[in-house]
């Protein structure tokens, strides 16, 4: 089955297809808390690995989260067009290509992950790094392959079972390293192993459900198609360098906090854990806003689109003030669950305490991609990435490190980018929708 978004409550199909997408992505941030825990529990050193590695091996992953966000777009507009056959080639030709991107991204991690560990400079942790990083790009098709497969069931309105089997992958990543780590002693493989029989789980679960859809024709339709291999690439190019500018930005935050000691790096990774718990719900509303506005393009139903991405703005500003407000109250409590090492706990609080006001630059961020890649109209992805995510860190924090600033102004930097970033897409989108009308 498949849910036809082009009828009916734009309120209530928001709010229908967020929760679960929001419960779903909770759970799997859960996944990186329970990782940075248990390498807490092994050391400072493993903790900077860890945070480390999370920029590193998301820079990998970012080209295949961006296509698969492309791929529930094209299905999402098809079945705007009531044209389910199309639907179904656009799936069988998507997941061809992800066992494609699987191979191709897994050979260049594993070239140059050693570069890009030695570019820091800190040997102190950089074997640990290798080797968490390692032995995950080997699994990197249990990876995309879950985006892919839950990017298809998103596309017919199913945000339910993404959130269902995380529920259990949390729990069954949680006594994966328990026995790993304090049992095995494994260290740092041990928590990367954890997550990896993880995925295999949510992957051949997305995969069940998937061939439960009428999305689902079975290979033997299929039919080796360029053109939708090519509007693929178009239209996963800007999500793609965009989700891979993220994670490069994460690479270059860490490189000039470096300096500061293992310690900051452990407390920004601290940070970003505790960080992504309270982003879920602006995560969802962005899952939602996709799938919604590509149904309603697909079905030329244009009047529908304004109001759709006005509302998910308004309960994602809603959230954030929340997620701010935690920060100051209960941001102690938080740090303290994933490190007992207080220079840590404190470099974490700050983090989170500067950069928590940068949220409602991520809500127009996250919600307005969400927007323009269901219009599919995702050209201003990449420019913008680029300077969120490259040109003006790079440049504001070589001027900071050169009159030797304090840690906080990078993170005051971070404030000014992302808010800037979001402001200006909201100003570009309302444009193109006005185009659009």
């Amino acid at each position: 089955m498949h849910t036809d978004l082009t009828i009916g409550s734009i309120k209530t199909h928001l709010i229908k297809l967020s929760i679960p997408a929001i419960t779903g992505y909770f759970f799997h941030t859960m996944f990186n808390v329970t990782d940075t825990f248990f390498a807490g529990m092994i050391s400072t050193q493993a903790l900077a690995a860890l945070s480390l590695s999370a920029s590193i091996f998301f820079m990998i992953l970012a080209i295949a989260i961006g296509m698969s966000e492309a791929l529930t777009s094209l299905v999402g507009n098809a079945f705007g067009e009531k044209n389910v056959s199309k639907a179904q080639q656009i799936a069988l030709n998507g997941i061809v290509f992800a066992l494609i991107l699987s191979f191709v991204l897994s050979i260049f991690g594993i070239i140059s992950v050693p570069y890009l560990i030695e570019a820091l400079g800190d040997p102190s942790y950089a074997t640990q790094t290798l080797n968490y990083v390692n032995a995950i790009l080997y699994a990197t098709l249990f990876f995309i392959g879950s985006f892919f497969f839950n990017a298809l069931l998103n596309a017919t309105g199913d945000t339910v079972s993404f959130r269902n089997v995380l529920i259990v992958t949390a729990f069954l990543n949680i006594a994966l390293n328990h026995l790993f780590v304090n049992y095995l002693h494994f260290g740092v493989v041990g928590i990367a192993l954890a997550t990896i029989i993880s995925e295999f789980t949510t992957m051949t679960y997305l995969f069940y459900k998937l061939r439960q859809t009428k999305l689902w024709s079975g290979f033997k339709n299929f039919t080796l198609d360029f053109k939708i291999m090519e509007e693929l690439l178009k239209q996963g190019f800007g999500p793609s360098m965009n989700m891979f500018m993220m994670a490069f930005g994460m690479y270059v935050i860490t490189y000039f906090v470096a300096p500061f000691g293992k310690e900051a790096v452990a407390g920004f990774g601290v940070g970003m854990r505790i960080e992504q718990i309270f982003l879920m719900p602006v995560v969802g509303l962005g899952i939602a806003t996709l799938t919604i506005v590509s149904q309603n393009n697909g079905a030329k139903l244009y009047k529908r689109i304004a109001p759709a991405t006005n509302l998910a703005i308004k309960y994602g500003f809603i959230m954030s003030s929340v997620g701010i407000l935690s920060f100051y109250v209960l941001g102690d409590s938080l740090a303290s669950f994933l490190t007992d090492d207080k220079i840590v706990m404190q470099q974490s609080l700050l983090y989170l305490r500067i950069c928590g006001f940068a949220f409602y630059g991520f809500v127009l961020i996250f919600i307005y991609l969400s927007m323009l890649q269901g219009i599919k109209k995702p050209s201003i992805i990449f420019p913008i990435s680029v300077y969120r995510q490259v040109i003006a860190p790079i440049i504001l924090f070589s001027v900071f490190s050169f009159f030797d600033f304090e840690i906080h102004s990078i993170w005051l930097g971070l404030d000014a980018i992302i808010l800037s970033s979001g402001i200006y897409l909201w100003w570009y989108s309302k444009r193109r929708l006005k185009e659009l009308l």
